[in-house]
């Protein structure tokens, strides 16, 4: 489902943008809302912090340092 909002923009920002193809448009719109989700959503967790927690997942299910290091080298 998508929404309609409205933009206050400059007049150089809207003339550039009607001057484009509707499939730049498009393109425009996406990259838009691309960069406002970035802007609005929580910031993603650290590398290290993801990565902690994927650990703890796989020991919690059994996996050893052992095992990963078999698995790793194709054992």
């Amino acid at each position: 489902m998508s929404s309609i909002i409205q933009l206050d923009v400059d007049e150089q920002t809207a003339r550039a943008f009607a001057a484009v193809s509707p499939e730049q448009q498009k393109k425009l719109q996406l990259l838009l809302r691309l960069r406002l989700k970035e802007l609005t959503e929580p910031p993603a967790r650290p590398l290290e912090v993801l990565m902690d927690e994927i650990g703890a997942r796989a020991a919690a299910r059994g996996l050893t340092p052992e095992t990963l290091e078999s698995l790793l080298n194709g054992e």
